[in-house]
């Protein structure tokens, strides 16, 4: 893979439209539980997961270390998608548990799987941020 990860481009694509067109129909939206300094570092954890699952810095992107890595990196992310999208439809106009939480792992879990696969050492630091933070606030939320 080169500096520019396309299947990347791809799955960010596939996560961002159903929250796109959520955020558009539910505008008054706000989160529940505000903790400013957990928002702050799940934003940055979140852009910096942006960042590098499109671009590969050398040096800190190793690419796939094993045999078949691609297509190990592209069938689980697909299905991980599948599954995203899937509970998007499930729980789109309800606001529990399930959906606060499968739809803020299974996003985190694509970012920190690219990252291990990729060895791509700056992903991996950021979906785990985004990851702890995103999950957090869900999770709060959601009480």
């Amino acid at each position: 893979m080169s500096w520019f990860n396309y299947y990347g481009l791809l799955f960010m694509t596939i996560i961002m439209l159903p929250n796109i067109i959520y955020a558009i129909k539910n505008k008054s939206k706000e989160n529940k539980y505000q903790n400013k300094i957990i928002e702050t570092l799940e934003q940055i954890g979140r852009y910096g997961c942006f960042i590098f699952m499109v671009f590969n810095i050398p040096y800190l992107y190793y690419n796939f270390w094993f045999n078949h890595g691609l297509i190990f990196y592209l069938s689980i992310n697909f299905i991980l998608c599948i599954a995203y999208l899937l509970f998007w439809i499930i729980c789109w106009n309800k606001y529990n548990k399930l959906k606060a939480l499968s739809l803020s792992i299974i996003p985190s879990c694509i970012f920190l799987y690219s990252g291990i696969v990729l060895a791509n050492f700056p992903l991996i630091i950021f979906s785990i941020l985004f990851a702890i933070c995103h999950i957090l606030i869900s999770y709060k939320s959601s009480l």
